[in-house]
């Protein structure tokens, strides 16, 4: 008999031929960030002070995130950030979001894992596909940015509803 799917978590992993450093970064700084996943960041660390545009992202920062094409921002804590390799947050009412770094094969791959999604219908919907959908976009994304520069992010407002937006 078939296992039963579960729908309470995801993990996803790519390639990228970059440093773990490289990647660590582009999740952990708010100018990094915005180069490959959002239009906006906002971090403020645990006394509600904004932090810098590249002080690294910290176990207790508070984020508030915008993406080009949607008007409804994201908030959110950042639960690990171990300087290296691990990185991890609340994504809202879709569960938390786990980060790892690491060398298999003489390759650097990143794997994404969310967690915790919520199980009823209308959450394997928007929260485990969409999230699904939305963030093979963004990884994809990120290692077309380390890799080559090219970011595949549509940034006309205008346009919405789209894959790369």
């Amino acid at each position: 008999m078939a296992a039963t799917y579960d729908w309470s978590r995801f993990t996803l992993r790519i390639n990228i031929q970059a440093s773990k450093e490289a990647i660590y970064d582009a999740w952990t700084t708010k100018e990094l960030i915005e180069l490959w996943f959002l239009k906006t960041a906002e971090i403020f660390d645990g006394n509600e002070v904004e932090k810098d545009p590249f002080d690294a992202f910290q176990k207790g920062d508070k984020y508030t995130w915008w993406w080009f094409g949607y008007e409804n921002p994201e908030s959110g804590t950042i639960l690990e950030a171990n300087g290296g390799d691990e990185f991890a947050f609340t994504f809202s009412k879709a569960g938390d979001c786990y980060v790892r770094i690491y060398e298999e094969h003489e390759e650097t791959i990143m794997e994404l894992s969310q967690v915790n999604i919520p199980t009823d219908e209308r959450s394997q919907h928007e929260f485990h596909l969409g999230c699904k959908m939305g963030w093979t976009f963004f990884i994809s994304n990120l290692k077309s940015i380390l890799e080559g520069g090219v970011d595949l992010r549509n940034k006309n407002e205008n346009i919405k509803r789209v894959l790369n937006s």
